[in-house]
């Protein structure tokens, strides 16, 4: 481990197993989101990876002084950006950055969710720049870029790819991550 994100993960006893391999821009999703936790360790893991990175996150944690809690650690409020929806801001920020990874949690929710926020797709797709699938997986401790996903013209071809990757995948909360069941 490089830095001292990557030394605090080794020492809680995780790993990084793979990195964005000279990739500039994505639409990253991490999965499984069941717990708040999840946070803190994708954040040190994509510092770790060195990547320039901004995370999604709910428009409600963005209230004062949150609000600036949530800027200084690289968060993007959703459906919270004036004139805009969540969507085309992520493909201006893409459009206008040189290199940047928008990091999603496709649930949307830490809770149990059958159905995703399809939202993550439609970014890459608008973009033009490709899906990475990253994993959180507590029962190996480990955090890992699975897949990148260049395809993004059919949101059904992608999802069985995706889904394909989370399958074996355990959350802090495993009874709470479900895979995308309904297309």
């Amino acid at each position: 481990m490089r830095t001292i994100s990557g030394k605090v993960l080794q020492s809680l006893g995780w790993k990084i197993t793979s990195d964005y391999a000279g990739l500039k821009k994505s639409v990253t999703i991490f999965a499984p989101h069941t717990a708040h936790i999840d946070y803190f360790y994708g954040k040190l893991g994509f510092t770790e990876l060195g990547v320039k990175f901004k995370f999604l996150s709910k428009k409600e944690l963005f209230f004062f002084p949150m609000n600036l809690i949530m800027q200084k650690l690289g968060s993007i409020p959703v459906r919270g950006v004036v004139g805009q929806n969540a969507i085309y801001h992520v493909v201006e920020l893409l459009d206008d950055a040189e290199e940047l990874h928008i990091v999603v949690s496709p649930e949307g929710y830490i809770k149990r969710r059958t159905k995703w926020n399809k939202g993550f797709f439609y970014m890459a797709q608008k973009a033009g720049v490709p899906i990475v699938v990253a994993t959180l997986d507590y029962n190996k401790k480990e955090m890992s870029i699975q897949k990148v996903i260049y395809e993004t013209s059919d949101f059904k071809t992608a999802l069985a790819e995706i889904n394909s990757v989370y399958l074996d995948v355990k959350g802090k909360n495993p009874d709470q991550f479900s895979l995308h069941t309904e297309a």
